[in-house]
């Protein structure tokens, strides 16, 4: 194989631009739709490498579903652009962000092309505005089929939990927070003020982030207590414990190999090396799930990802979490080995960065990129998760190239071997324990509780009930590990 240097191949897969752009137009007909935006994110990509070249040049697009309707965005971008050539691959929701990243760079590695580029962006602060101010909007239509399509293979929700009234992932991010309170042996109380102490620092990292949606900081108390502005979802959720997603974000990231970046003249200190790019996909669904407070799949992807870069969770200099709720940050902390002094957040994390539908990821791959340049020599973990952490993904990034080379791992099989799900039962009639609650609001009122249930014989089954006694019990005492009695969908506690 030939190298551009002793330490090199030339094949090596480099991080060479990235780009973000945000746009807070109060006017929508005059605010950017979002494939708009992500070419937009693009061209400052470009820009940043120093080289146009790599558009025109680019042979791989790939770009996560949004929420918008276009067909093969990533066609409209590539034209926009001038990336004329490109295979363009979209990925439906379901699928890793982490995937498309390591993907990317596995097939430079693997010398199917020599630049890629994964982008993504939404444009729904200019639809919610549209909608306050009834005003019409256009996004363009387009009847383009994709190169390639990536797609999940399994169903998220389970019939048992839409019929107790989980339908949002607030829902059941609140039941497998209370599962993380109870089996840490934390008071209810303690641990909303353990919450709202992490998510306002999360805010502060976001108030030196220039990309962040909020960059104001915001306190403790006005995270944690119910407000006007900052409704109870579902207990302890708030809203700011839960992803802005009501932005007008994109972002862009540049692959190449050593070899083409060499050739382009894009200067060394703008190369950013992926290290590894780690991923579990076995969808076990809520229910099924003997362990409701931690992620095997978390775990053994996280250690992976840490030993081929040789290195551990203390030795990182940036680290991100994925933040859609608090659960997932905490079950990647304990997943990782991160220590109590370091940030779980190098962004701010959704609440407060913002976070873009299926494309949060990218955003903080961004940012991660920039840090790592700032400090000359530094390595960073970014995290990935889809659905309510049904998929786990990790990525490593330095600013020098891993000794062992840069690899795509799948530790799926691996996590089927050792994480076996349980068997769920529909309309049971019998007694079981609760392993997990919440209380589900309605506007500003409790609307019903929900407890995910063991029962014998490693079964599981999920009831609800709408007493108003029984929810005020849930928000004040640890309903977890207590007995209760299940009977056509609801359950009555002991």
């Amino acid at each position: 194989m030939t190298s551009i240097s002793a330490e090199i191949p030339a094949n090596t897969p480099v991080l060479v631009g990235v780009g973000i752009t945000e746009q807070r137009s109060q006017h929508p007909k005059r605010a950017k739709e979002a494939y708009c935006l992500m070419a937009e994110a693009l061209q400052a990509a470009a820009v940043d490498a120093g080289s146009q070249q790599l558009l025109s040049d680019c042979e791989l697009m790939m770009v996560p579903q949004g929420t918008w309707n276009y067909s093969d965005p990533a066609r409209l971008i590539a034209d926009k652009v001038g990336a004329i050539n490109a295979k363009t691959v979209y990925a439906k929701v379901g699928i890793l962000q982490q995937t498309l990243l390591g993907d990317a760079c596995r097939r430079i590695t693997e010398g199917e092309v020599e630049v890629a580029v994964v982008t993504g962006g939404e444009a729904k602060y200019r639809q919610l505005l549209a909608d306050i101010q009834g005003i019409d909007i256009e996004e363009t239509l387009q009847a383009d089929v994709p190169d390639e399509v990536m797609e999940p293979q399994a169903e998220m929700f389970l019939d048992v939990e839409a019929q107790a009234g989980l339908f949002m992932p607030v829902g059941y991010y609140a039941l497998i927070e209370s599962a993380l309170r109870y089996h840490q042996g934390t008071g209810i109380e303690e641990h909303r003020d353990y919450l709202a102490a992490m998510y306002s620092r999360f805010s502060e990292i976001a108030s030196s982030n220039p990309h962040a949606w909020k960059s104001q900081q915001v306190d403790a108390q006005a995270i944690r207590n119910p407000s006007t502005k900052n409704k109870m979802l579902a207990f302890p959720y708030t809203k700011l414990h839960t992803s802005a997603w009501n932005v007008d974000q994109a972002s862009a990231l540049i692959f190449c190999s050593a070899a083409k970046a060499e050739a382009l003249g894009v200067p060394r200190d703008k190369w950013i090396y992926p290290q590894v790019s780690v991923e579990s996909n076995q969808l076990v669904h809520l229910a099924e799930r003997r362990e409701l407070h931690r992620s095997v799949g978390a775990e053994i992807a996280a250690q992976k990802a840490l030993a081929h870069a040789g290195i551990t969770a203390q030795q990182l200099d940036f680290i991100d979490l994925y933040s859609c709720f608090p659960a997932c940050v905490q079950i990647y902390a304990n997943a990782l080995g991160v220590a109590e002094h370091q940030d779980y957040s190098f962004s701010g994390a959704m609440p407060f960065a913002g976070g873009p539908l299926n494309n949060y990821v990218l955003q903080s791959t961004c940012r991660l990129v920039e840090l790592l340049r700032s400090k000359g020599v530094a390595c960073g973990l970014v995290s990935s998760t889809s659905g309510l952490i049904y998929k786990q993904g990790f990525g490593i990034f330095s600013t020098k190239s891993c000794a062992a080379g840069f690899k795509v791992i799948d530790v799926t099989c691996e996590t089927k071997a050792r994480d076996r799900p349980l068997e769920v039962v529909e309309n049971y009639r019998g007694e079981g324990r609760i392993a997990a609650c919440t209380v589900l609001f309605q506007g500003e009122q409790p609307e019903r509780a929900v407890v995910v249930c063991d029962l014998s014989h490693d079964r599981r089954t999920v009831a609800y009930s709408q007493k108003k006694s029984v929810m005020e019990g849930i928000m004040s005492q640890e309903y977890c590990g207590r007995p209760a009695t299940i009977a056509d969908g609801r359950f009555t506690v002991k």
